[in-house]
């Protein structure tokens, strides 16, 4: 059955249970976090999980839309996996795709309005500020192609040729096969993204052969193709017409998983690279900002 979704442990689940020498897996738990490591080594395995060879990180955490108290907890286990795949010094760009105005679409915009920006401040300047020793960090949103007319490859190409960082971080809605992994599920990958990919409407990948650098993608599910799911519900195949295959379903809770999970990719990379400052103390200065 053809399904779409941006998420590898989906495509892993698809295999049912077919071994794959190019395709190793590695499934742990931390505290209330369950993480599935994916890792794609070779062509066969590349395409039987549909996936570029890469690192596939999938973190299961509760839900958003339900308070508990292990936000600081997720964003420890995340910042540990996230660190893992980012070179250990230099500038590091944060770019947010996706269209502020489209709720489900807007992770990535609202992450980076989270995301502290270091690279315009000098080391005594910061040091006066009582922030210490700061990491440099450039954040960028993109907006989309249908607002500004220019893909967004092009526009991150451009931005890592000015500034020349050791890595790009890309932040992103995904789609997935199933409503249980919206808004309780995050994806980071050293393989890049395709944007759109997961709905059929696939743009420029965005990926270190394009721009010559490390790129980590991290994203939150936010949406499900109505073709896929009502496939997947009937367990049979549904014929693809105009009108299903330009419908997307998303939670009526979109807002607050935007909401808190664009808090929570943020303060997990602003973990990663401004180690030195509590949670607190980022939320602190990037709301004031």
């Amino acid at each position: 059955m053809n399904f779409r979704t941006d998420l590898a442990i989906e495509q892993h689940e698809s295999l049912e249970n077919k071994m794959y020498a190019g395709i190793k897996t590695k499934l742990f738990k931390k505290g209330s976090v369950k993480i599935t490591r994916i890792t794609v080594t070779d062509d066969e395995g590349a395409q039987a999980l549909m996936k570029p060879q890469g690192t596939y990180i999938t973190a299961e955490i509760p839900p958003l839309t339900k308070y508990n108290n292990t936000e600081s907890e997720i964003i420890d286990v995340l910042s540990q996996e996230l660190k893992g795949l980012l070179p250990p010094k230099g500038l590091v760009l944060t770019v947010g795709l996706g269209n502020q105005n489209i709720t489900p679409d807007a992770l990535g915009p609202e992450s980076c309005n989270l995301i502290l920006a270091t690279r315009h401040i000098s080391g005594e300047l910061a040091e006066c500020a009582g922030l210490g020793s700061l990491r440099p960090s450039a954040v960028f949103s993109t907006g989309v192609l249908g607002q500004t007319g220019v893909e967004t490859a092009e526009v991150i190409k451009g931005l890592v040729k000015l500034l020349n960082p050791c890595a790009v971080i890309v932040i992103d809605a995904l789609a997935a096969r199933r409503l249980s992994r919206l808004g309780c599920t995050v994806q980071m990958s050293d393989a890049g993204i395709i944007p759109g990919s997961g709905v059929g409407n696939r743009r420029s990948a965005i990926n270190s052969s394009v721009l010559g650098v490390p790129v980590i993608s991290i994203g939150v599910p936010t949406v499900v193709d109505a073709l896929t799911l009502a496939s997947d519900l009937s367990e049979k195949e549904i014929e693809e017409n105009d009108e299903s295959k330009n419908m997307i379903i998303t939670p009526r809770e979109i807002d607050l998983v935007i909401s808190r999970g664009a808090r929570l990719v943020a303060l997990t990379v602003n973990k990663v690279l401004q180690p030195h400052i509590s949670t607190d103390e980022m939320l602190s200065i990037v709301t004031s900002v």
